[in-house]
């Protein structure tokens, strides 16, 4: 017979070495990747898990077709983003339907109709769910009013194929009322206020009275009004505005955001004199 290779060494080394080299992938996945990876982990903290919503592809396809209809008309005439309008049936629609079940329990305390959704960092879904969960809410019934509180980088008004310009920050600078401000959308019950020009000074015009009062007169016309703020560990802008609503939840990503990340973002809101009702 053969004296080399001898097949059975070799399967033997190429065994041990292939379960070596992953075992190492995995553990190097896992020193680079530090973000939560299970709710437990955040009611460890003290916050209770109000819901999980899964990662969706039909969002990614809804983005991609969304820009490329952009770049070829100016954004005048481009179809809304809204997952929970173009897709009702995808898995984080139903998640995000629990969470409006949640919500009850949440704000049965509070003393208003606010809901404030932050997060310690940018690109963790906070304005995928303010959106969709208003789209949840307006469906069953309610008068929703979303507004883009980040006045540097907010993009909500690019899911309802809408404009920045004539937004909050004009009417916090005196330019525009309340009703100037107020669009409509597609969704019976859902209105949206988009961010509005770039100020310089974002969070001296939250400190305002102004803002105190867009506040009351949202409260007043809809059955909720929910706020989506800039990162809380970035700007101020978010504890500013968490200070004058009646519930605040946090927005975690998995594998993305790392449990000291929570737990600083969770202390700066206290520092502020907001409680921290729970996580998403």
């Amino acid at each position: 017979g053969p004296v080399k290779p001898r097949k059975s060494l070799m399967v033997g080394v190429a065994g041990v070495g292939g379960l070596f080299l992953g075992c190492l992938l995995v553990l190097g996945r896992a020193a680079l990747h530090r973000g939560v990876e299970n709710p437990d982990v955040i009611e460890r903290m003290g916050l209770p898990v109000y819901a999980g919503i899964p990662f969706s592809k039909a969002q990614l396809s809804l983005e991609a077709s969304f820009h490329k209809k952009g770049r070829a008309t100016n954004r005048r005439s481009v179809d809304t983003t809204l997952l929970a309008m173009k897709n009702p049936a995808d898995p984080a629609i139903e998640a995000i339907r629990s969470l409006r079940t949640s919500l009850h329990f949440a704000m049965l305390e509070a003393n208003d109709n606010r809901l404030v959704i932050t997060g310690p960092s940018p690109g963790i879904g906070k304005s995928f769910i303010s959106i969709n969960l208003g789209a949840v809410c307006a469906q069953g019934g309610q008068r929703v009013l979303v507004v883009d509180a980040d006045l540097r980088k907010g993009h909500v008004h690019d899911a309802f194929g809408g404009r920045s310009d004539g937004g909050l920050s004009n009417l916090l600078a005196g330019q525009a009322q309340f009703h100037d401000v107020v669009r409509p959308t597609e969704q019976e019950g859902l209105s949206y206020v988009a961010r509005g020009s770039a100020p310089p000074n974002p969070a001296e015009l939250l400190m305002s009275q102004r803002f105190a009062e867009f506040l009351a007169q949202a409260s007043e016309h809809y059955d909720l009004v929910l706020i989506d703020t800039p990162p809380i560990l970035a700007v101020t802008d978010a504890a500013i505005i968490s200070k004058q609503c009646g519930t605040t939840l946090m927005v975690a990503r998995f594998q993305m955001n790392p449990v000291k990340e929570l737990q600083v973002a969770t202390r700066r809101l206290e520092t502020a004199g907001v409680e921290l009702k729970g996580a998403i």
